[in-house]
């Protein structure tokens, strides 16, 4: 029985939940590009040719029947490539849109500027600390700059 806790208690788990509702709405969202693709984006590309984009292909061998042919059909990789690039570009847009309102609500909108904790050393240019007086790596003395 101890096992079947424990599957429970990660199957519950909040991240385990989190990626499926992920998986079913990136189902259906592939489901949109793929229309958009097709429907919107390819048949401009198609007056370029002859036919349209997806059967776009160059045969290495004809058969009497056309469905026998032999073909690299560059139309649907192409047809693909733009699916994949509008799915990553729009994940890319989700994500910095979830970022900046995770920013937002953490508060983390303005960094603040921090003061400098070392400085160069006018001779040697190692870095020191501000408040050194002599130069660990030269041992010149370091001239304080008026507050």
């Amino acid at each position: 029985m101890g096992m079947l806790k424990e599957f429970k208690a990660f199957a519950m788990r909040g991240n385990v939940i989190d990626m499926a509702v992920g998986i079913v709405i990136g189902a259906a969202f592939k489901d949109i590009v793929t229309s958009l693709v097709s429907n919107i984006i390819t048949p401009p590309i198609a007056l370029l040719g002859d036919m349209p984009f997806k059967q776009w292909a160059y045969t290495l061998r004809e058969a009497a029947n056309p469905q026998e042919n032999i073909a690299i059909t560059y139309g649907q990789f192409l047809d693909t490539i733009f699916s994949f690039v509008i799915v990553a570009f729009a994940i890319f847009i989700l994500v910095k849109v979830m970022n900046r309102a995770q920013d937002l609500l953490d508060g983390d909108d303005e960094e603040e500027e921090k003061e400098p904790t070392t400085k160069n050393c006018e001779y040697c240019l190692s870095k020191i600390a501000i408040a050194a007086t002599r130069c660990p790596c030269c041992t010149s003395h370091i001239v304080s700059e008026p507050a």
